[in-house]
């Protein structure tokens, strides 16, 4: 499971089908729904909230409205509605090692959406979080 702290804009087309099916497998998990990945590391920032499961929604959205601007058709009947969530800080050595990962991935499979990742000097987070200083985050599995 990788819940991409990065921006979706970032990801190609693989990636953010990927991450919506991930993503809606984290909020069954947040929701009490399975019995396997309880202990996932990519859901302890999640978790940390004070409500978990409008956390994932919140970040649910912002991926299906990424879907959208790309003309996919995600079911919009897996959303639900998020009225306020709080922000998660990300820490700018996480963002940073997300990215090297994902130029990694992309040059195997979509070589050409690496120069979208290399343009600029940082990339964006994912709208739910806000990047603060430090290095890579300790859930991450490096």
């Amino acid at each position: 499971m990788r819940l991409w702290s990065l921006h979706p804009k970032y990801l190609d087309t693989k990636g953010l089908l990927a991450l919506w099916r991930e993503s809606l497998l984290a909020r069954k998990v947040l929701e009490g729904g399975t019995k396997g990945y309880k202990n996932h590391p990519q859901l302890l920032r999640f978790k940390a909230t004070p409500d978990p499961v409008a956390a994932i929604n919140a970040y649910l959205a912002e991926v299906f409205l990424e879907a959208q601007k790309r003309g996919f058709s995600f079911d919009a009947s897996k959303l639900a509605l998020v009225l306020q969530c709080q922000k998660i800080s990300v820490s700018k050595g996480q963002v940073e090692y997300e990215r090297a990962h994902l130029i990694g991935k992309l040059a195997r499979r979509a070589p050409d959406d690496v120069k979208r990742i290399l343009r600029g000097k940082s990339p964006n987070a994912h709208p739910l979080f806000i990047i603060v200083g430090g290095d890579v985050e300790p859930w991450e599995k490096l």
